[in-house]
């Protein structure tokens, strides 16, 4: 969101010039994340946290400016000529403040139904509505210095009247909506659910078929405006407006929130009402519009203001102990210096005091001078009343942190916190130490990705019963993951949406299943690669990614653990090429599945390169949690033999059915003690190699490291290799 500090300065006397006050607000939580401009014209970036929604406006960042400079905060106080209906003050006099209360509510509904009815219906969706009328005025283009600052907030003018509420929403935060008053039919406002069948047409040209949950503001005929979102195109203000209503309203974060989600609309108005308005402020942002108005557009007040209020809510009372702030902040800060900054805040604050004995023993990380002495000390505990506007407050922690903030982190000392224990690593944390050193050794960077995926993608990539999630963003993370290939297939298609073809990633995390009553959690290890493997130079040309170097990764991997037997066959899931993947088993369970992602599932994710180039997309998927019952292999050292190899090569022609697996199970079996290395030379098929069949040269190496070894012994280890192989159905050639 962007802020004019020129605008702010007109709130408060800041003594600071445009970088500093960045730097300054920066530091107490406001981030402004660029300064563009100079003087009148400087704009600042700032990045709003969700819950800091009373910041999003010139205002609200004004008042975090006048806690941390200690200036005053100018308020905001729009000045109208009221038309007010008559009231008898010496009766009023004569009445108890109860009394008075209950006359003065039933003064204003009664003004309210003289002027303008308005009927809420659903006072759970929309808690208060304010609203003034205003006549003849001239729809006209905003004065220079209006139009000027909504350009610098990148917000196009429209008219005077529009903008004046515009300019409203950007100077203090609160939405509002103008109707054009002579195209509400019935002379009334009714703020309802909608009804079936019901249809409304949005400023924005946009036809709805409005759904029985949304809240709409309606007249006594038809919708007119979706509550909270966006108002409705046939009673927006035009040249030919005449008579304006101005509404200023309160509405649920989750109704207006689940409205604009259900018809894809986002705007300035519900970002606000999602995160929570501030309901005490309806009033004033209605006069503020309503005074733009007068003065820009000419016109008459008519009647009183009309303030529908049928749910009062009200903030808490929060008791803060400053034996609490130096707790936690482990830092001693004056009584005088916390009821500042909150004051500057807006938070109601009452001082008292309390005697208490000083604790024997102290629980602060840092102790305050004097924590340890026997004595009864005096301490000071404040009252703090929450603003209407501060909704993530509601706790004294909250409290705790607001004077920390606008105290100054770096004012605190540096200090090394108490501890008492030593540290305790966690069962695997070498194991994945490991892990991580291999994978980046082998070129792949790590990746962390969100936890949920879409229903689609549990029901394609895993068999589990996925986890709902409650209140999901989006349909593409409703659910939490089953498998971490989605998050991974995201990765990949981000970097190549993006140009980048040579990619490597790999991202370690938990997978979810639903078991009825609980949920498990397993901990996957997953791999993404594509482009090329070696990439091509003036040198050399290049060459792609393909499976086997997917294999080899595995194994590398695989290599920083012990275990007894390893082999790989070819039942992978339907994702997974079915000719260009594999399962790994270690020790008779299975650890991996890994493999060329299917060309159909790649095309259907829109993973490519460009709109004719999909490349091939290379996966792992390892369970940690199995590997992990294996320990990390012993590094042993063996001394290079002293005494010559000895090669033999042997030719053999094998049914395509036959492995290589099966022909390096079948030579280790024979448990040959010398034989050193069984290496794949060259594969062959076609020619004189009969269909079905393949020639494999195999390169068998016989080593002793105590004696030179003899012609007539390897030629009877040779000799048995051949029977072994030939039992396989293999045919030696000659």
């Amino acid at each position: 969101m962007k802020i004019l500090p020129a605008w702010l300065r007109e709130f408060v006397d800041i003594p600071v010039d445009d970088r500093k006050l960045a730097d300054d607000l920066t530091l107490a939580g406001i981030s402004v994340e660029s300064v563009e401009g100079e003087g009148p014209r400087a704009v600042y970036d700032v990045d709003f946290t969700p819950n800091r929604v009373d910041a999003m406006n010139h205002y609200g960042v004004a008042r975090e400016a006048s806690a941390i400079y200690d200036k005053e905060l100018k308020p905001v106080a729009p000045t109208l000529v009221e038309i007010d209906l008559e009231l008898d003050s010496e009766t009023l006099q004569s009445l108890s403040p109860s009394e008075r209360r209950i006359a003065l509510e039933k003064f204003r509904a009664a003004a309210n139904e003289a002027v303008f009815p308005i009927q809420i219906e659903d006072s759970q969706g929309c808690a208060r509505y304010t609203a003034r009328l205003i006549r003849n005025v001239n729809i006209a283009p905003s004065p220079e210095n209006i139009a000027q600052r909504l350009e610098l907030l990148d917000s196009r003018a429209i008219n005077n009247v529009a903008d004046a509420s515009n300019y409203t929403l950007q100077e203090i935060g609160h939405p509002t909506h103008c109707f054009d008053l002579d195209l509400l039919e019935g002379g009334k406002i009714i703020v309802r659910r909608a009804r079936a069948g019901e249809k409304l047409k949005t400023l924005d040209g946009v036809d709805h078929e409005l759904h029985p949950e949304d809240l709409v503001i309606a007249d006594a005929v038809k919708p007119v405006a979706l509550a909270g979102v966006m108002g409705g195109f046939d009673s927006m203000i035009t040249e030919k407006t005449r008579s304006v209503l101005i509404e200023s309203a309160w509405f649920d974060p989750a109704s207006v929130r689940r409205t604009a989600r259900r018809h894809a609309m986002h705007t300035d108005a519900s970002h606000r009402f999602e995160r929570g308005a501030d309901i005490g402020m309806t009033p004033t942002a209605c006069a503020r519009v309503a005074e733009l108005i007068l003065e820009t557009a000419g016109g008459q007040l008519e009647g009183p203001e009309i303030d529908a209020y049928p749910r009062k809510i009200i903030r808490p009372t929060l008791t803060l102990r400053r034996s609490e702030v130096r707790r936690h902040l482990g830092h001693d800060i004056p009584e005088t210096e916390i009821a500042r900054i909150l004051r500057r805040l807006g938070f109601g604050v009452t001082a008292g005091r309390t005697t208490a004995a000083a604790p024997t023993q102290s629980v602060a990380p840092v102790a305050a001078a004097g924590a340890h002495a026997a004595v009864a000390e005096e301490v000071a505990d404040f009252t703090v009343q929450v603003p209407t506007w501060r909704l993530d407050v509601d706790r004294e922690i909250d409290l705790i942190e607001e004077i920390a903030r606008i105290y100054g982190f770096d004012r605190f000392p540096n200090t090394l916190p108490g501890f008492v224990g030593g540290v305790v690593e966690l069962p695997d944390a070498r194991k994945e130490a490991r892990l991580r050193a291999s994978l980046l050794g082998l070129d792949y960077n790590e990746a962390v990705s969100l936890t949920f995926i879409s229903h689609a993608d549990a029901a394609r990539f895993a068999s589990a019963t996925p986890v709902e999630i409650a209140n999901p963003i989006s349909e593409e993370a409703s659910v939490l993951r089953t498998s971490m290939v989605p998050s991974m297939l995201n990765m990949l298609a981000y970097n190549l949406n993006r140009g980048n073809a040579d990619v490597r990633l790999f991202e370690s995390g938990n997978t979810y299943a639903s078991l009825g009553s609980r949920t498990s959690e397993q901990r996957y290890l997953c791999l993404g690669a594509t482009g090329a493997a070696i990439p091509s130079s003036v040198h050399a040309p290049g060459r792609p990614y393909s499976f086997f170097d997917l294999k080899g990764d595995v194994e590398t991997v695989f290599g920083a653990f012990q275990y007894s037997s390893l082999y790989f066959d070819v039942d992978a899931p339907g994702y997974y090429h079915p000719r260009r993947s594999a399962r790994a088993v270690m020790d008779g369970t299975t650890v991996a599945r890994f493999g060329q992602l299917h060309p159909q599932v790649a095309a259907e994710r829109r993973l490519r390169l460009s709109a004719q180039e999909v490349p091939e997309i290379y996966l792992a998927e390892i369970d940690l949690e199995r590997l992990y019952r294996h320990d990390l292999r012993k590094i042993r050292y063996h001394a290079i033999p002293r005494f010559p190899a000895v090669d033999r090569d042997l030719s053999f022609i094998f049914d395509d059915q036959v492995p290589f697996e099966r022909i390096q199970n079948a030579i280790t079996a024979l448990r040959m003690a010398h034989l050193r290395a069984l290496v794949p030379v060259e594969i062959f098929r076609g020619g004189s190699i009969p269909a079905g069949k393949y020639s494999v040269l195999l390169r068998v190496t016989f080593q002793s490291a105590e004696r030179t070894l003899r012609d007539d012994e390897v030629a009877l280890w040779s000799q048995q290799i051949i029977k072994s192989l030939e039992s396989l159905g293999g045919t030696l050639r000659a």
